[in-house]
């Protein structure tokens, strides 16, 4: 068994462990779809495309999102603070390894959220509907995934606690999906906010989703969605690799 796949197998492992996350972490968004998808049931906003196919890419790009940043920022924590970083520093399994294996399951599970939230949006109590352009979905998922992932890292870094984690965590994803248009049209925001939230990844994830599943915007503004989104990981890739310790104690 090679280091990436051992690693890769004990993310996976370490991820459904804990059964109360595993369901938060599909219940969820689900919760906010089925309370934004009822109660604005059969409504339309500007240029006749139904609400639900607003809110159902917002709320999927929020889950996937939170989902890849909470997970990698809490397994990098405790980690570090129990020094299993430091055990695999000194093996010769390089950092690149490591951030793969974490990487795989993340967007293991972003795929996995994904394919349950559609399926749920796709009942005629929501009515979701999709355009034959829904597979360019995944490319937007895999670089959303990296670009959580990467401040994950950040976070996870920085912080030295769970508790800490969590109060960042939630610092950072609660006031972006607000900013970004994922719980409601992303054109109903004041046209400040709406500038604004081009420097936020989950605005990327959010508008890529939402012209894909409605088979808007072509190939090109796709490429921008994912262009941005790249933009994001490695920016935050690279802050991530000033601030990784591989222990609390250095």
């Amino acid at each position: 068994m090679t280091a990436y796949t051992a690693l890769t197998r004990a993310a996976y492992l370490a991820s459904v462990r804990d059964r109360t996350t595993v369901f938060f972490t599909f219940a969820f968004p689900l919760v906010f779809l089925v309370v934004f998808g009822l109660l604005f049931r059969g409504q339309s906003v500007d240029g006749g495309l139904a609400y639900i196919n607003y809110v159902a890419p917002g709320v999927l790009s929020w889950g996937v999102g939170n989902a890849a940043l909470f997970g990698p920022a809490f397994a990098l924590m405790h980690w570090r603070r129990d020094d299993i970083l430091r055990l695999v520093w000194r093996t010769p399994t390089p950092l690149p390894t490591v951030l793969g294996s974490r990487f795989a399951v993340a967007v293991a599970v972003g795929l996995a959220q994904a394919v349950l939230f559609t399926a749920v949006a796709l009942l005629p109590m929501f009515g979701l509907h999709l355009s034959s352009s829904w597979p360019l979905a995944l490319p937007l998922l895999v670089f959303g995934v990296a670009a959580f992932l990467a401040m994950g890292l950040v976070v996870g870094s920085l912080a030295d606690t769970p508790e800490a984690v969590a109060a960042i965590a939630n610092c950072v994803m609660v006031p972006m999906a607000f900013l970004s248009g994922s719980f409601y049209p992303a054109d109903l925001l004041p046209g400040w906010i709406q500038t604004m939230s081009w420097l936020l990844p989950l605005r990327y994830l959010d508008h890529g989703l939402t012209n894909v599943l409605a088979g808007r915007g072509g190939l090109g503004s796709l490429a921008l969605d994912c262009g941005g989104l790249a933009a994001f990981a490695v920016l935050f890739g690279l802050i991530s690799a000033r601030t990784f310790r591989w222990s609390n104690r250095t």
